[in-house]
């Protein structure tokens, strides 16, 4: 009687191995091969010797998989029941690939490593022989042991079992045995039959390859291949961009390699995503990559471009759009409120130094947002400085085109691990999708910014340029070469302090007095009630404003404190740079406050200024900071400079008088006029009080004096005898500075000197005077400029490369301000070796300089007052500005250089793979041809310098992780030796996984393989957390299904209900799609089909079995190891 093994009662595996133990070989015809179930009896096939006979043949009858192309060949082959060599490569080739496939599913183990390493040595030494049979698909599962035993010579088991280890002790099954004789030659003879078939086909020898080149090879991997992997899967994007996008001709000729990788991936951004951020440091050419990439898509797609600049930037972009062909026009940024409603629609639209657009409450933020919303325009935004202070200045920019509520397909997975919350509580407790740029604003996890970067953002330095760019010349000098075969170098920036006098103990030094506490205290006691007007309307009388007065008020109630800060910051800042200005601007603050008091006293209607919160969307304090004529503070009050002319006059309220009427009949228009009766008697009070105040400060100070300057001899000596033949680029953040500098200057004797501001007639005229060669200009030498005095107005966007000496005669509290104001020289075509950045520093040290700041920052604190953007001030933050201050003093170089992390990911993983490969097509070949899970180990020292804030389990190594989920996105994680996550920056991995091609491979740790698994069971788990079933919010599974959903629901409430459609939604809800099903349905997205066809494709895709993966297939859609690095702490 037949004995039944159905894994239940008896499992087929331990009567398999007791049969195979006194047997000396065996025949086995199975369906389906699983490499790594073999190990269940390899080491019974161990001791046999081929050499007489002591094999184990194994008939594959190709049962699985049923992929779609392997059983059309069948179907083919069926036609005419032949089937011919070329058919069987195809079935053979399938075969090696489902086999190379199935050992990367599932979790690696050192238990399944050492037994594919066992099976390859079998197959090797003639053991074990695999053959494919071909003529037909064989299902039958057949097991025969042959012995030397005259009563039972063969053994045979018949039944559902597959040779794998679920097959023989796992799953539920039914076999018999067979024992007697007759039925067991009948099946050995059935065995040999189709053993000897032609179309049979060997394959142990491709097995053993396959397993030897797989990751359970014993062959190490060099680290370097693994550190190669993981930058080549990091740089998709990359090289996507660069291979889907060709420039026009003339930018082929024009621009530089680094320069063209730019445009061609921030294409792909701006086709993909709608919006890209070119966010390149200073002086790498924003302004023709952005000009080469409108010009992209005014070819490809027949746009055209409306650029938006500053005002001084707006000669020179109309210099480019002609040059270039550019469809479109220039709008300065000043005056988008007044010109975009009604300007026609321009598909582009592109926008210079949009860090400038930081404050979403701004009129122009504003107006620049609803028009490309109206327009569905496509957006590129250039800017050195994407953020200052705060990440959240970069989502603003990137929410001039980013809808609020869209699905940008990122989360902030970091901030929701930290704090332990799950998508549901996020959206409950901040009210937004977590999906949303919204949700990622939250954050202050800088790698879920990474991941915004990632997107939207192109970012390289100046310091990877020169890394991976450049060439080195005989003297060691870098530079990079164009097509016209010139070397332009990369000079060093170096920092030079030039000290003046401050001497508390002196009562006549100036800047002691300037600096000291008391005027310090005496300016945070003022009131600045004009800044505050919305704290002194009194409740009463404002029921009898008009709707315009009430309009008035609803505005200064928004201004809040926040004016009043940046009053009190502008003076300390004025206060820092030089005397002259700061004196200058008490004496405006004075004279404004009595022009209030004159109305006041007269029952006279208020003059109002703008009170834009826009304004102070500002790193710096000038005249036409962003396109605005005149100074922030006189814009504030909308006062300006002519309606001052009447300070002749000795009296001042009788100069007050004078100026208030040229306001009232000149300069009406430019204000809002409010009855000084809807305020509280205070708003008099303070105001008499603060003038009072001020008047004081004015008659201690007494007149400035040039001739005690120290700052202005200092430059006036630099200017004159240090750099006599030299040019020089003065910058200061005030224009009256600048006026106060010109003048005394070219009193000095110094000639061809020009002042440059917010003011000036032509800012971008003066820039190509002073620096001719780098605009491509002629000048006369009479009307060349030598020295050129400017604020900030020409701190961006502007080549003045002819110079090599920048001088900042204040220090902005932003510092990055300095590295903007280096960049105006230190650009591609500057000639000089060095970079001269003096920089105006307390002589006896800066230690006064520090605490004059603390003590001003102090008192803003003290005031609760909010104050720009780049004023936001933090405890690390203000001693990360003392140490740069302390850097400049001591003149350390580097400390105007720039940080490579600032690098996007993308840019900076493609450099790593091209500039390893591009010369080595070898090595190329050799990575990209890596199967996943390979992985190789490496000795490593942890740089504290270059990981900081990893923590003690960084500095015992662990593994680097690489897993790719099945919709494509890239989870990246570094497991601690003891199972623990020690972190999830991608870029943190890619860089700990850096080393040198000659790296040598260690072996890996013992628990290597569970600390991969550890990470393989994150992504899992973050996929699901983000996803569901359905994958990540981008993924075109969730999308289609989303659509398609909502679609059936509304189709269900009427009489033409689709159960076709339902059941299609239904298959994608449950299977995973095809990839090509996938790639066909985000085509179709993104080219705007609606519903009704989207939903046509997907029954059709259904109908003809090419949608989602079959049932028994959806386990191979799981997330898969790429690559992982044990990291062996020395």
């Amino acid at each position: 009687m037949a004995r039944i093994f159905d894994n239940i009662d008896n499992d087929l595996l331990t009567t398999l191995r007791a049969t195979m133990q006194v047997s000396h070989r065996s025949d086995f015809c199975v369906g389906y091969l699983n490499l790594r179930g073999w190990q269940a009896i390899d080491d019974l096939v161990a001791p046999w010797n081929p050499g007489i006979g002591q094999i184990c043949r194994v008939l594959v009858g190709m049962q699985r998989p049923p992929y779609e192309d392997i059983r059309e060949l069948y179907r083919q082959a069926d036609k005419d029941g032949l089937i011919d060599n070329a058919t069987a490569s195809r079935l053979k080739t399938q075969f090696a690939a489902h086999l190379r496939e199935q050992i990367t599913l599932g979790i690696p183990t050192g238990q399944d490593e050492a037994g594919l390493r066992r099976f390859a040595r079998q197959l090797r030494a003639g053991q074990v022989v695999v053959k494919l049979f071909l003529p037909y698909p064989l299902h039958a599962k057949l097991y025969l042991l042959f012995r030397d035993d005259i009563n039972n010579p063969i053994t045979g088991f018949v039944g559902s079992s597959n040779l794998t280890l679920s097959g023989l002790s796992g799953n539920g099954e039914l076999n018999v045995d067979v024992l007697d004789h007759m039925g067991t030659e009948k099946l050995s003879k059935w065995f040999d039959a189709r053993w000897a078939d032609r179309w049979a086909l060997d394959v142990s020898l491709e097995l053993a390859t396959i397993i030897e080149t797989s990751w359970a090879r014993e062959e190490p991997i060099p680290p370097h291949h693994i550190y190669l992997n993981i930058a080549y899967h990091l740089s998709t994007e990359a090289r996507a961009g660069l291979t889907q996008f060709r420039l026009p001709a003339r930018f082929e000729q024009e621009l530089f390699e680094f320069q063209k990788s730019a445009v061609k991936i921030a294409a792909r951004h701006l086709h993909r995503r709608g919006g890209v951020m070119i966010g390149d440091v200073v002086g790498l050419g924003k302004t023709m990559m952005a000009t080469a990439l409108a010009r992209m898509f005014e070819d490809d797609l027949g746009y055209e471009t409306l650029i938006i600049c500053p005002k001084n930037l707006e000669p020179m972009w109309e210099r480019y759009r002609t040059e270039y062909g550019l469809r479109g026009m220039v709008l300065p940024v000043s005056q988008v409120t007044k010109k975009l409603p009604p300007l026609k629609r321009y598909r582009l639209v592109l926008i210079d130094e949009s860090h400038n657009l930081r404050n979403r409450e701004g009129r122009r933020y504003k107006a620049i947002a609803e028009y490309i919303k109206s327009c569905d325009a496509k957006v590129i935004l250039l800017t050195a400085t994407p953020y200052n202070k705060s990440k959240a200045d970069l989502s603003a920019q990137l929410r001039l085109f980013i809808d609020e509520k869209a699905n940008i397909g990122i989360r902030p997975e970091h901030h929701m691990r930290k704090f332990q919350i799950s998508e549901a509580e996020f959206e409950r407790k901040h009210q937004c999708r977590v999906n949303s740029i919204l949700a990622i604003e939250k954050s202050d996890e800088f790698d879920d910014w990474r991941e915004l970067i990632r997107l939207y953002m192109v970012r390289r330095t100046r310091s990877f340029i020169i890394q991976h760019y450049t060439e080195t010349d005989k003297n060691g000098r870098r530079y990079i070469a164009g097509q016209d075969g010139e070397k332009r170098y990369f000079p060093v920036r170096k920092p030079v302090s030039l000290g003046f006098t401050v001497d508390d103990a002196d009562p006549a030094d100036r800047y002691a007095r300037l600096y000291s506490k008391a005027v310090v205290d005496q300016i945070n006691a003022l009131h600045v009630p004009r800044y505050g007007l919305g704290l002194f309307v009194e409740p009463t009388a404002e029921k009898s404003a008009t709707p315009s007065e009430r309009k008035t008020i609803e505005n200064l109630g928004r201004a809040g404190k926040r004016l009043m800060g940046f009053c009190r910051t502008n003076l300390f800042k004025r206060l820092e740079s030089n005397g002259y200005s700061f004196l200058q601007s008490i004496d405006r603050h004075i004279l404004r406050n009595k022009i209030y008091l004159y109305a006041i006293e007269n029952g006279l209607d208020l003059p109002v200024g703008v009170l834009d919160a826009g304004l102070l969307d500002l790193e710096r304090v000038d005249e036409d900071a962003d396109g605005v004529e005149g100074d922030p503070e006189d814009q504030l009050d909308g006062m300006i400079e002519v309606a001052a002319e009447a300070d002749g006059m000795l009296e001042s309220m009788a100069r007050a008088k004078a100026v208030y009427e040229q306001y009232h009949k000149q300069y009406k228009s430019r204000f809002k006029w409010i009855r000084p009766s809807l305020f509280k008697p205070s708003l008099a009070e303070h105001l008499a009080e603060d003038t009072q105040s001020l008047s004081e400060l004015l008659q201690t100070q007494g007149q400035w004096d040039p001739a005690h300057d120290q700052k202005l001899l200092a430059l006036r000596k630099l200017i004159t005898q240090t750099h006599a033949k030299d040019k020089v680029l003065v910058f200061t953040q005030f224009a009256d500075t600048a006026r106060y500098l010109g003048k005394e200057i070219r009193q000095a004797g110094a000639t061809h000197v020009e002042v440059a501001t917010g003011a000036s007639a032509d800012p971008y005229a003066l820039a190509c005077r002073f620096s001719p060669k780098s605009n491509n200009k002629t000048v006369t030498k009479a009307d060349e400029v030598r020295v050129l005095i400017c604020t900030d107005v020409l701190s961006e966007g502007q080549n003045l490369q002819d110079s090599n000496v920048v001088v900042n005669f204040d220090l902005p509290w932003a510092i990055i301000r300095l590295i903007q104001r280096a960049g105006r020289v230190d650009r591609i075509g500057q000639r000089a070796e060095e970079i001269f950045c003096y920089s105006f520093l307390p002589a006896d040290g800066v230690e006064a300089l520090i605490q004059l700041r603390a003590r001003i920052r102090q008192r803003l604190k003290e005031n609760a007052e909010v104050v720009g953007t780049d004023e936001e001030f933090f405890d690390d933050e203000q001693q990360e500005e003392a140490n740069t201050l302390r850097n400049l003093y001591t003149e350390q170089s580097g400390v105007l250089d720039d940080n490579d992390d600032e690098v996007d990911l993308a840019s900076y993983a493609w450099q790593i793979w091209k500039q390893a490969t591009q010369d080595d097509p070898d090595l190329a070949r050799a990575v990209e041809s890596l199967p996943p899970v390979v992985y190789s180990a490496k000795a490593f020292t942890l740089d504290e310098a270059r990981f900081p804030l990893l923590g003690d389990d960084a500095t015992k190594g662990g593994a680097l992780v690489y897993v790719k989920s099945p919709e494509g996105n890239d989870h990246l994680a570094w497991v601690g030796t003891n199972g623990k996550v020690v972190t999830e920056s991608q870029f943190a991995v890619l860089r700990a996984a850096e080393c040198a091609r000659d790296t040598p491979a260690m072996p890996r740790l013992e628990n290597h393989h569970d600390l991969v698994a550890n990470g393989l069971h994150l992504a899992t788990a973050q996929d699901k957390a983000v996803g569901g079933g359905l994958g990540r919010p981008s993924s075109p599974r969730r999308r289609a299904y989303e659509r398609l959903k909502f679609y059936a629901d509304e189709q269900a409430k009427t009489l033409f209900k689709d159960d076709e459609l339902e059941r299609a939604i239904n298959d994608i809800h449950e299977r995973p799609l095809l990839e090509t099903s996938g790639d066909l349905l985000n085509r179709l997205m993104r080219s705007g089909v609606n519903e009704e066809e989207l939903a046509g494709a997907v029954k059709s895709l259904r109908e003809e079995g090419r949608l989602t993966y079959a049932e028994d297939d959806a386990t191979l859609r799981e997330p898969r190891v790429v690559c992982s690095m044990s990291l062996i702490a020395q």
